[in-house]
């Protein structure tokens, strides 16, 4: 007898609930980074680098430059790993279902977290791999949540963005971390607390989530559960009427699969292995992982790639997310400067950005709601439902270039209670962002191809992300630690995520036209 639907009901909203608090406290912790900045400094990371200068007055000052750069650096390369690394595991992802692609996760967060809790001042350099190791798991956990949007048709994208900004908002953990070393808590006890954190993980990857993928869209009679599929009464069908067809799930990621697969897993096996070992040839097996895939992978897959929904895509989502990563990156040092170096009040600001960060998990549903609008309405005659998606994105992508425009014209501008201001513009501009990021490819591309494509655009992102350190560089050198010519060339830069939703918008007008006329002629 199949599953009764109250049960199949509440396990699914169950699933959600638990994804969503998931995201909400760990997966973007990492984004944090100014907060637990404030906690590091306090501690003596990186002080050796600290020096005495003179000033042209002749008074004596600590020139910690050096150690603001090491932070940067370590920011930097966290945050491209997180988006580059995206690639190779959305084809681990799409390969190989949710279960080993969440052990993978869970096994790289913990392995970071555990470092953060054994170093120390004398040790700092374990804060590269490790905050590297929290970027990259947090980022598959939020990435094997993002399906749980499937189970809710008409609502999908709104669950999608709100996953995003639950994983935007996750960054308000290293504020507790900060509140609690205020109060006496070691920066070692939370951190082993958050390592212990992932038995909870565990759990939930054996008992609530498929060991698959959820399709899109759901079959008939689909049940949900660690197995996905047809009910009995499906399959009773099936046997009766004598004929044998491929479940939903396995036609959806299986129906263009090359015919080669030895090689495919060889290599996923070896993206699976390589976070075991040193970090330092990670990088090297995804590479050779992303190559032998791209001249395995199917036409469809290269199609996507090529599109220029992709390119466009691509562009929008690049620069707005430079923008967002130097701003952070940059945010402690840019405090310091504005404030004379007074701690009271760069640690207030610092907390205000924090709390602002809880927010994200608020504004993103918004941008999912912008997207699923039309759900339920009819659509025009012969109006596809990708055609409605699409149409219903344009004002969710307009929306978010707008707000990066205004987020960085008032990060441009050196008043320090504007900063307040910019705060809420860049956690609304940063929940739209990668909630209508994921969003617009799960409605523009074939879900079979999420994963990849995914993980695609925020690997080719993350190479564009790599310019924060250039530019921080250029800051602290040439421009004499003044960044306003920089802050105006970002926002100019910012102004060219408008093509997106423009080639989208003309996009859908030119097949309104064609069917009009196709209308007219018949």
């Amino acid at each position: 007898m199949p599953e009764p639907q109250n049960k199949l009901s509440v396990r699914r909203c169950l699933t959600f609930a638990t994804g969503l608090v998931e995201c909400l406290c760990f997966a973007g912790a990492v984004f944090g980074w100014a907060a637990l900045v404030f906690v590091l400094k306090e501690d003596r990371y990186f002080s050796s680098l600290c020096v005495n200068t003179t000033r042209v007055n002749g008074t004596q000052t600590l020139d910690c430059s050096a150690q603001d750069e090491q932070y940067s650096l370590i920011f930097t390369i966290a945050s491209f790993m997180n988006n580059f690394l995206t690639l190779p595991n959305g084809f681990l992802f799409d390969r190989f279902g949710t279960t080993l692609t969440r052990l993978y996760g869970i096994f790289l967060y913990t392995m970071g977290t555990l470092m953060v809790a054994f170093s120390s001042s004398a040790l700092a350099y374990l804060l590269f791999p490790a905050l590297s190791f929290l970027a990259v798991g947090g980022i598959l956990l939020l990435m094997t949540n993002i399906q749980v949007g499937n189970l809710f048709g008409s609502r999908r994208s709104t669950i999608i963005t709100l996953y995003n900004g639950a994983f935007d908002s996750s960054s308000a953990l290293f504020l507790i971390i900060k509140l609690l070393h205020e109060s006496g808590v070691s920066l070692r006890t939370s951190f082993l607390f958050l390592s212990a954190c992932s038995v909870v993980h565990i759990l939930r990857t054996f008992f609530l989530l498929p060991r698959n993928l959820i399709p899109y869209p759901l079959p008939d009679r689909f049940t949900y559960g660690v197995t996905c599929g047809n009910s009995v009464t499906a399959s009773a069908e099936v046997a009766a009427n004598g004929e044998a067809h491929p479940a939903p799930e396995e036609t959806a990621f299986t129906k263009n699969a090359p015919v080669k697969q030895g090689p495919v897993k060889s290599v996923i096996y070896l993206s699976l292995l390589s976070g075991v070992g040193l970090f330092l040839f990670v990088v090297p097996l995804h590479l050779t992982t992303l190559c032998l895939f791209l001249s395995l992978s199917e036409k469809t897959f290269r199609e996507c790639l090529l599109s220029r929904f992709f390119m466009w895509h691509l562009l929008w989502l690049s620069v707005m997310q430079l923008r967002h990563y130097l701003f952070i990156g940059t945010l402690n040092p840019m405090l310091q400067r504005m404030t004379g170096g007074e701690a009271s009040l760069v640690s207030q600001y610092t907390n205000a950005f924090a709390i602002t960060q809880l927010c994200g998990v608020l504004c993103a549903p918004w941008n999912g709601l912008i997207m699923d609008r039309h759900k339920g309405k009819p659509r025009a005659a012969g109006e596809t439902e990708q055609e409605a998606d699409l149409r219903a994105s344009v004002l969710s992508l307009f929306l978010t270039a707008l707000q990066c425009v205004l987020f960085s014209l008032c990060a441009s501008t050196p008043y320090l209670p504007l900063q307040y201001l910019t705060f809420i513009l860049q956690v609304l501009n940063r929940s739209f962002l990668y909630g209508g990021n994921a969003a617009f490819i799960s409605v523009a591309f074939p879900s079979c191809h999420f994963g990849k494509l995914y993980g695609l655009v925020m690997a080719l992102s993350a190479v564009f992300s790599l310019l924060q350190y250039p530019c921080f560089a250029l800051v602290k050198g040439p421009l004499g630690g003044d960044p306003l010519y920089v802050n105006v060339g970002l926002t100019l830069l910012s102004v060219l995520a408008f093509i997106h939703p423009v080639f989208v918008f003309m996009h859908c007008r030119n097949l309104a036209s064609e069917r009009a006329r196709s209308k007219a002629s018949s």
